[in-house]
């Protein structure tokens, strides 16, 4: 394993954004002038992605980069400007094709809701709103929470749970939803090792079943090698592409403008 530091002031002069050779003809996300403005804030500047199926995309980035910020405007959760097509259609249209797991912080957990409660909330939209759920549905929700461990803690309240385990029973939601796209936001934060081992070995499934499995991380240690593709953001696109592509010195020093220390997997 080989970390690299790099010292401030020692920035590249470069402006143009580094991007794959990829091609965007087999992209399951092509993001266009995607803009976020908060009052007179430029949260986001004209970012541009195309984002492929069967591989893990993670986004990347300092505190205040935009990274949840990106994921909530390509699911037009906040006014954005711009366009984000899947498979050729505004994404905002097909959100029925999304499950989306936001940052834990963002969860009421005092909400009397069990963990059953909440892995059957992913069968809404399957089943509809106010009608009950079918013995199909059922199974797949049990599937769900069998698939992350979680079947025993079925009874118990969301609230009683840890932090990893809350995270597991909204990962079992999400493959409750059967989606096409998944676009989870910070699910590594706060949780133990065993627990992102799960994680990661269901996101490798999605991602061999086809599925666009997008990821934002904060954390740039060995936990990186499980991506396939990179965004690094910086309110703008700093880098996209293979992991290969954009973890270079000159993207992490631009991007964290000075200091960062990051695994390298090629320099191990």
């Amino acid at each position: 394993m080989t970390i690299l530091p790099f010292p401030a002031g020692n920035q590249p002069q470069s402006t143009e954004v580094q991007k794959d050779t990829l091609m965007p003809d087999n992209a399951a996300i092509t993001v266009s002038h995607l803009g976020v403005q908060y009052r007179n804030v430029e949260a986001l500047h004209d970012v541009n992605l195309a984002i492929y199926p069967g591989r893990i995309t993670g986004i990347i980035g300092p505190n205040g980069a935009g990274k949840s910020t990106l994921i909530k405007a390509m699911l037009g959760l906040i006014p954005a400007s711009g366009t984000v097509l899947y498979q050729g259609k505004p994404l905002k249209s097909q959100l029925d094709k999304v499950a989306y797991v936001p940052q834990r912080s963002a969860i009421d957990w005092s909400y009397p809701a069990t963990v059953w409660d909440v892995v059957l909330m992913g069968r809404v939209r399957k089943a509809g709103w106010f009608r009950r759920f079918s013995h199909v549905s059922r199974q797949v929700a049990a599937a769900a929470l069998e698939r992350v461990g979680m079947s025993e803690y079925r009874d118990r309240s969301i609230g009683q749970l840890s932090g990893g385990q809350q995270q597991r029973v909204f990962i079992a939601r999400a493959l409750a939803e059967e989606a096409e796209v998944f676009c989870f936001d910070e699910p590594l934060a706060g949780i133990d090792k065993k627990t992102e081992a799960v994680i990661f070995d269901i996101f490798h499934e999605l991602a061999a079943a086809g599925k666009t499995v997008i990821v934002v991380n904060h954390d740039l240690g060995e936990a990186i090698t499980n991506f396939d593709d990179l965004i690094l953001l910086n309110k703008e696109v700093i880098a996209s592409g293979s992991r290969q592509t954009v973890l270079q010195p000159e993207n992490m020093s631009r991007a964290y403008r000075g200091q960062v220390v990051f695994f390298n997997p090629e320099a191990a």
